[in-house]
């Protein structure tokens, strides 16, 4: 069966987090994403453990990948996201790997997600020189003064590379 999203009869895959900053990790799984699926919501939710900046996340987001057009949506997560993913027509949930301890948590993840939503879970391997990359560190270089620069896109984004 494929699934296609009913408002657009795309094929589309949900790309959820926090993303707060949207790294070059982000980018490369959001890049790669779309070459598997026609389009991909990049879902930001609030997660418990950081501090809630999901609206000026959605902003920033909004413009910073406005250069793909309507193959990229940015919404925000009010739920559990499998189950929005599934109310949304989605094909699949999109995840980056980095580590083998992310491997396990996702592997679960997926397996719950497909349970109680009927979803299936798209995991991308990190490309090898992004698999130390994360917000949490990027957030805490940024807190000690540190230019993060490297680790985040630059503007405006090339959707072509």
């Amino acid at each position: 069966m494929t699934h296609r999203s009913p408002d657009t009869g795309m094929r589309t895959a949900v790309f959820a987090g926090s993303f707060n900053p949207f790294t070059l990790g982000h980018l490369s799984i959001l890049r790669r994403g779309l070459r598997l699926f026609d389009r991909v919501i990049v879902m930001v939710g609030r997660n418990a453990q950081k501090a809630d900046q999901s609206g000026d996340t959605i902003e920033i987001l909004t413009d910073l990948l406005a250069p793909f057009g309507d193959r990229v949506e940015v919404r925000s997560c009010t739920g559990l996201v499998a189950l929005q993913a599934s109310e949304l027509g989605a094909a699949a949930l999109l995840r980056g790997v980095r580590s083998v301890t992310d491997f396990e948590y996702e592997r679960n993840m997926a397996d719950v997600n497909r349970r109680i939503a009927g979803i299936e879970t798209v995991l991308l391997m990190a490309e090898p020189d992004l698999a130390s990359v994360s917000s949490s560190i990027v957030r805490e270089l940024e807190s000690y003064g540190f230019d993060t620069s490297s680790f985040l896109p630059s503007r405006p984004i090339d959707p072509n590379e």
